[in-house]
């Protein structure tokens, strides 16, 4: 299995309600310093209803940038949607969302 197929299965065990950093991503597919990578490949998941993308935020809790989910709003109503809370606009609680892998 190549890198960006295990971030693929890394991100696709993320249950609804919670998110993951790219950073733990990277770590749980093996090698902790490809975040980048990670970025990389969500942005061009070629199955989003299988591969829940929207359900990865930074290190803060900050959303991805607007190109990719479709819209500057898309990705907050996704989790909004599944029940993950914000701090303040943009921002999810990491302390009641991230995913406890």
């Amino acid at each position: 299995m190549n890198a960006t197929d295990r971030i693929y299965a890394v991100v696709a065990s993320i249950p609804k309600g919670r998110v993951a950093t790219y950073g733990q991503i990277a770590r749980l597919a093996g090698n902790p310093r490809m975040a980048r990578a990670v970025g990389n490949a969500l942005h061009k998941n070629p199955f989003p209803d299988r591969i829940p993308c929207h359900r990865v935020v930074n290190h803060e809790g900050g959303m991805s940038p607007a190109f990719a989910f479709g819209g500057g709003d898309r990705q907050a109503n996704l989790l909004k949607a599944e029940g993950v809370s914000f701090v303040r606009p943009g921002v999810v609680d990491l302390e009641r969302c991230l995913w406890n892998e």
